[in-house]
């Protein structure tokens, strides 16, 4: 079925799109938790008005492209945000968070399509590439700080992502592999089996000799 987003979603889409998902999950995931809507006619009519009024801002020739490159080299972006002991972000930054931000703080707007980022998922300094026009590319500075705190060092940041990465190598090989797991579930079935059959022959009772009866002359 057809939702309109209202969060970017990784692998599935930007806010405010259009996009196609499985009913089920549309229904069990993304409605209860206000993710997305049904896109009904009049809310699709309405997303479009938006896009198109955002196009509107955004550079519509070569020389319009090369001109914003310039003003972008010239910007930075800062996003304080929740963060645990390892740098691991509990949201993320999006490439709809970075379009706003560009709009609301420098009056700069980019098609949120054309920012060739993932998802940014830990803190850190990147640098976001941004499609401008056909041949015009630019970067933006952009630093996603922990709430409250100062942006570690590089070197800071890469001992906490080793110490991140090694800690959930240490939780995989604590976890049983898929073929440990079938093969106890297999012999669960098997013990489980044996006892039933157990049971079942205990409950039975011993055959009974018929009572003989008395012959008469």
């Amino acid at each position: 079925m057809e939702v309109i987003l209202r969060q970017d979603i990784d692998k599935v889409g930007l806010r405010g799109e259009v996009v196609n998902v499985a009913r089920g999950y549309a229904r069990n995931y993304l409605f209860p938790r206000r993710l997305a809507d049904e896109a009904t006619p009049a809310r699709v009519a309405e997303v479009r008005k938006v896009e198109e009024r955002r196009a509107q801002n955004e550079a519509k020739t070569f020389e319009e492209a090369q001109s914003l490159g310039e003003k972008l080299g010239q910007v930075e972006l800062r996003f304080d945000v929740k963060a645990g002991p390892t740098g691991s972000l509990f949201g993320s930054v999006t490439p709809t968070d970075i379009t706003d931000q560009l709009w609301s703080k420098h009056k700069i707007r980019v098609d949120r399509r054309k920012i060739g980022t993932d998802t940014i998922k830990r803190i850190g300094r990147y640098q976001v590439p941004i499609e401008l026009f056909q041949d015009v590319h630019a970067e933006v500075n952009t630093l996603v700080v922990p709430e409250g705190g100062e942006l570690p060092s590089d070197e800071e940041l890469a001992t906490l992502e080793a110490r991140e990465r090694s800690e959930q190598e240490a939780e995989a090989a604590a976890e049983p592999s898929e073929l440990e797991v079938a093969l106890a579930d297999e012999e669960q079935a098997e013990q489980e089996a044996a006892t039933a059959e157990a049971a079942g022959e205990a409950e039975v009772e011993p055959d009974t000799e018929p009572e003989q009866t008395e012959e008469t002359g």
